[in-house]
């Protein structure tokens, strides 16, 4: 596991050394088939941080790990295949999320991850549309456009795409649409206001599950939320986390709701 810049402790912080060595002479491996307190209390408080009926969890030991059972969840869950990534989204490279991961440096020339279909980034910074004027943009708060109040024509035309892929290149029902709230890997790319919201409603009229993959947003990283998809004001079906949630150890987790 990888973690780099998106730790969230310093590695000699006093604190974490310490908890570190009472757990490993106390408890250093066992399995997931038996509960010990600390997983069970690190469980509760992390469940207590997220919002609405995002509490039932599963510890895995890396993004792509995580990312891969999610995929798998939505499956099962909704007895679809289909799932939908945005292109430049990274969401791990095993040979199950290679088929979700669309940055070619990442993807080998094997097969991997049928059933999985891209559509447009919806990036009003570099993208085709929107530009340097695009007010809805995150990242260009004091812009001014042409659209008209209440609405974003750069917006509408991402979701137009989304539409496109949905009709065309899916089943009349799919299993899920997996994004990050920030791309990272692809470029810190962030969406026009109000983008996610309407791929949830189109995703959830499909039949789908909205996977947040919060792998690099995660844990207070985007500064005024503690989890990314909050600023988008969506509620997703399941979520997944690492990197900042171990610090650099091997740790990751799926949360998602008793329904799923």
């Amino acid at each position: 596991m990888i973690c780099f810049i998106f730790v969230c402790a310093y590695s000699l912080y006093r604190k974490v050394k310490e908890a570190v060595k009472k757990q490993l002479n106390h408890l250093w491996h066992t399995t997931n088939i038996y509960f010990h307190s600390p997983l069970h209390e690190y469980a509760e408080k992390l469940a207590s941080r997220l919002p609405g009926e995002l509490k039932v969890l599963y510890l895995t030991n890396s993004g792509s790990e995580a990312n891969d059972l999610a995929m798998f969840m939505a499956r099962i869950c909704t007895n679809n295949y289909d799932i939908i990534s945005l292109r430049s989204g990274y969401h791990g490279s095993s040979p199950y999320t290679l088929g979700a991961t669309s940055i070619s440096a990442y993807k080998p020339g094997v097969a991997n991850g049928s059933g999985c279909h891209t559509t447009m980034c919806p990036d009003v910074f570099r993208g085709i549309w929107g530009g340097s004027h695009c007010r809805d943009s995150p990242v260009q708060t004091t812009r001014t456009c042409s659209c008209s109040p209440d609405s974003c024509e750069a917006k509408d035309k991402y979701i137009d795409q989304l539409k496109d892929t949905l009709d065309t290149s899916a089943a009349k029902r799919i299993a899920a649409f997996i994004a990050e709230p920030i791309m990272g890997v692809g470029g810190v790319i962030q969406f026009p206001k109000g983008f996610l919201k309407d791929a949830y409603q189109m995703v959830r009229e499909r039949g789908g599950l909205c996977i947040a993959d919060e792998v690099q947003t995660g844990f207070g990283r985007t500064g005024s939320h503690f989890w990314g998809f909050q600023t988008h004001d969506v509620m997703p079906d399941i979520v997944t986390l690492a990197k900042g949630i171990g610090n650099g150890f091997p740790m990751a987790a799926v949360v998602t709701t008793e329904g799923k």
